[in-house]
């Protein structure tokens, strides 16, 4: 896609700090981190969002989450991490791209997610789970 940010950075059209390239996938750091060493796995093709990943392509960029996952907590002597991905809200550049944000204990990560609920019984529960399992078949 020609005017898409990520397909650009992916042609070497825009400057990115890589710290992954492969035939399917690259990783970038994020010019705006959370912490330092927030990087982007995207896939090379341009994919809108996780819904529209081709099965072909699963592998190769969970993988690639993965092996950068572990790199970052290696390479940055970092506790863990946290792997996030926005799906159409929230999705700054609508390019499918995998957050491996660095984690230490007591980094002050905080709100990140919204503030939790409960449901109002198990059978408000029960019957989410119900529409969502028959969504799947």
């Amino acid at each position: 896609m020609p005017t898409c940010p990520f397909c650009a950075i992916v042609r070497g059209e825009v400057p990115a700090s890589f710290v992954l390239r492969e035939e399917a996938v690259c990783a970038f750091l994020d010019v705006r981190p959370v912490f330092k060493g927030h990087v982007l796995v995207v896939p090379r093709e341009h994919t809108d969002d996780l819904l529209a990943l081709p099965a072909p392509l699963m592998s190769p960029v969970f993988t690639a989450v993965q092996r950068v996952a572990r790199a970052v907590e290696k390479g940055l002597e970092a506790d863990g991490s946290f792997v996030a991905i926005n799906t159409k809200i929230s999705q700054s550049v609508p390019h499918l791209h995998v957050h491996v944000i660095p984690r230490r204990k007591g980094d002050g990560l905080r709100g990140f997610f919204w503030p939790r609920g409960k449901y109002d019984s198990d059978e408000e529960r029960d019957g989410f789970a119900r529409r969502i399992a028959e969504a799947l078949t």
